[in-house]
């Protein structure tokens, strides 16, 4: 059960992190807008930048993997300087994530997990209560303040580019007509 609330979630959001990006420098360089400038944008003067925020997004898929029983993460100690890296760092945290032990990650949903805040808060839950109430919200957090500072730089993103993915569920013949 943990397994199915987190790593499927975790792909679907960073495969659709990865093509915003594409899609954001191919518009970047229509538009004359360069990497640097969408690398180091950000939505507030005290909120992190884009690279930081893909870069929280992988580590926020990372994280709660390990503290679940996941080993051999891979390492994102810092900030990507251009789109080749953001994507790096996606593409390590999806090859990881394709060699999760299910097992491991569901072992007993029971378990406590405890976990401290860099500024001094600790928390101690439940495996489920960790996944549920910290560990998806950290998650999605970081995926939209991606997308978001892509829009507020005028990328043309819309909902498709945030949840594509449920394309493979959609209903034959409920589509809109173009």
């Amino acid at each position: 059960m943990l397994y199915e609330m987190t790593v499927p979630a975790y792909t679907n959001g960073l495969r659709a992190l990865s093509a915003q990006l594409d899609k954001a420098l191919a518009w970047g360089a229509d538009n004359g807008i360069g990497e640097l400038q969408l690398v180091v944008a950000r939505l507030a003067p005290d909120m992190f930048p884009l690279a930081a925020q893909i870069r929280f997004s992988c580590l926020q898929a990372i994280q709660p993997l390990i503290r679940l029983g996941a080993t051999d993460a891979p390492t994102l100690t810092e900030d990507a300087a251009d789109f080749a890296g953001l994507q790096a760092q996606i593409a390590s945290t999806l090859t990881w994530l394709d060699i999760i032990d299910a097992a491991a990650i569901d072992a007993d949903p029971d378990r406590p997990v405890g976990f401290d805040l860099p500024n001094g808060m600790a928390f101690d839950m439940t495996a489920l209560t960790y996944v549920r109430d910290w560990a998806q919200p950290q998650f999605y957090f970081h995926a939209v303040a991606a997308y978001s500072i892509l829009r507020h730089m005028g990328v043309p993103l819309g909902k498709i580019d945030y949840v594509g993915y449920m394309m493979a569920y959609l209903r034959p013949g409920t589509a809109p007509a173009a």
